[in-house]
């Protein structure tokens, strides 16, 4: 260990990370005592981390960071997470950010601060990277002046902000790839709650519990939409076909539109989730290298709607994994399963049913007549807790029913998942 450069000594005590174990550590030697002064590049500040941290006092918390940060010359990477605090004193936390700032290039911090502190200002037009701030209210976003040459992630979680200091500040991260928002609270300037975002760099988006009348997203390279808990009444998406994933989960939206975006989608992945199927398909129905699609527990717009699989094994030919989970009708073997195609690249086939019924088992037979060189079978189900004579039999009957179809199918894994 006398012979490790103190470079070395200075990654190892930054792949520690928290703070408590990184202070032990560089207790160990004069030269690991250098490491941690010179070559220390992460450190962490998590109440989960010591349990000791949920004992202090938020003023001797604020002591033991600022004599600990304050010890160090080359902090790369920043993590403040203290869950139990209610909130640090401006001071300080404004002394951590200006002393680190121009080496700093990831910043986690997730406490309020009384008055509140433009972090934005403090860390703009420096070599910061990523940026994960939470319980922190953004307010008077300059772009001219506040700007983030480097940053390739934003994540804001529980902060308070208006539509269009997102905007700019979005505006003022030429090159961002990864933007995630979460139960944000975006205040409005107008009684039409609309929130228009616009990024020519932006690769990657996720959007949880989030409310708005209207959402217009133009970023010409995303490639990956993950939209979670939202209610929206509009969704608009503009982009230029760099598309790849859509994942929509636990959504209400009235008008979804993402344009011509779909040419090169890989992923199609949506849950519980009420759709027009006519309408969602032919957003969807380009998509020729489609590999995966994800219809989970989703709720039709009309009675009479189906999913037609012959449709989708005409327009997605490179499908290899499809997962079906819905309310079926008879109609969806007399329709949805009619005629002679073939699945022919399904490898992975996952179905799914909230009440057990001969439908479903029938269902199951027809789909796996068609997948020709399937490998894999899942057969998720809810079964409840207390089950009544007839859930019973219903169940050994889909049992026995699986046991004799399997034989048909030797080479295929077969797993089930009850809930």
């Amino acid at each position: 260990m006398e012979r490790l450069p103190v470079e070395v000594i200075g990654n190892i005590l930054s792949r520690l990370g928290a703070a408590r174990d990184v202070l032990i550590a560089s207790a160990t030697c004069r030269k690991w005592r250098e490491a941690w002064k010179y070559h220390l590049h992460a450190l962490t500040f998590n109440s989960n981390d010591w349990p000791v941290y949920h004992d202090l006092t938020t003023t001797k918390l604020e002591i033991i960071i600022t004599q600990t940060i304050f010890q160090t010359n080359a902090l790369q990477r920043l993590s403040i997470i203290m869950d139990h605090v209610d909130e640090f004193s401006a001071a300080p936390v404004i002394a951590w950010l200006m002393y680190t700032r121009d080496t700093l290039r990831q910043l986690h911090y997730n406490v309020t601060t009384t008055p509140n502190i433009n972090i934005l200002e403090k860390c703009s037009r420096h070599k910061l990277e990523v940026l994960r701030l939470a319980h922190n209210t953004i307010t008077g976003v300059e772009p001219t002046y506040q700007k983030f040459p480097c940053l390739r992630l934003l994540a804001l979680s529980y902060v308070i902000i208006s539509a269009l200091d997102l905007s700019l500040l979005l505006t003022a991260c030429p090159k961002i790839e990864v933007l995630t928002l979460v139960s944000l609270d975006v205040v409005m300037s107008d009684p039409q709650a609309t929130m228009e975002l616009s990024s020519n760099s932006l690769k990657d988006i996720y959007v949880e519990a989030i409310s708005l009348d209207k959402f217009i997203l133009e970023a010409d390279s995303l490639e990956k939409l993950h939209l979670k808990d939202c209610t929206l009444e509009v969704f608009e998406l503009v982009c230029k076909g760099s598309l790849k994933l859509l994942r929509i989960d636990d959504v209400s939206v009235i008008h979804l539109d993402i344009g011509e975006s779909a040419e090169n989608l890989e992923v199609v992945d949506v849950g519980n989730f009420t759709i027009m199927w006519a309408k969602f398909h032919h957003m969807i129905s380009k998509s020729s290298k489609l590999r995966r699609l994800r219809l989970w527990g989703v709720v039709f717009d009309d009675d009479d709607e189906i999913v037609e699989i012959e449709t989708i094994s005409a327009c997605f030919p490179l499908l290899s994994h499809l997962s079906l989970s819905y309310d079926l009708r008879e109609a969806a073997l007399q329709y949805g399963l009619q005629g002679s195609f073939q699945l022919e690249n399904i490898v992975v086939l996952e179905l799914g049913w909230t009440v057990i019924t001969d439908l479903f088992s029938h269902w199951v037979a027809g789909l796996l007549e068609r997948c020709t060189i399937l490998r894999k079978l899942v057969i998720y189900g809810i079964v409840s807790e207390t089950k009544t004579p007839e859930e019973c039999h219903a169940l050994a009957n889909f049992s026995s029913f699986m046991i004799k179809l399997m034989r048909k199918y030797p080479d295929v894994e077969v797993q089930f998942i009850y809930e």
